[in-house]
């Protein structure tokens, strides 16, 4: 169900990460990758990674797009590869050089407006 304390990850705000926390442990990691769901996986330790297929090109940009003005509304920012048929995602919080939940929160809802846009 994408939950944290009871809260829907896709419920929660990302917030502004300046450093000065620690990446999240691997055992937690995995618990969060649990919550999401679906086919987002962790690499090397380090970073979230999803594709996303599409039937052509136009509907890959729509969905880029959609997922860069949510990057922008919660101020954290995903590497996005768009190419015919597809979206590649992949983020890390660039501050802690590791993940923080703030990536997760992103991959939850970056989930929730593929669920939509189908």
């Amino acid at each position: 169900m994408n939950q944290i304390h009871g809260i829907p990850l896709s419920e929660l705000s990302c917030e502004a990460c300046e450093g000065g926390i620690e990446a999240i442990g691997a055992g937690e990691m995995e618990k969060m990758l649990g919550e999401l769901g679906d086919k987002w996986t962790i690499v090397d330790g380090h970073h979230l990674f999803r594709k996303f297929g599409f039937k052509n090109f136009q509907k890959a940009l729509e969905f880029t797009n959609r997922v860069g003005a949510l990057a922008e509304e919660e101020g954290h920012h995903p590497d996005i590869l768009v190419g015919w048929g597809k979206a590649e995602v992949t983020m890390w919080t660039h501050a802690v050089n590791g993940l923080t939940l703030n990536d997760f929160i992103l991959a939850s809802k970056i989930s929730a407006i593929r669920s939509k846009g189908r």
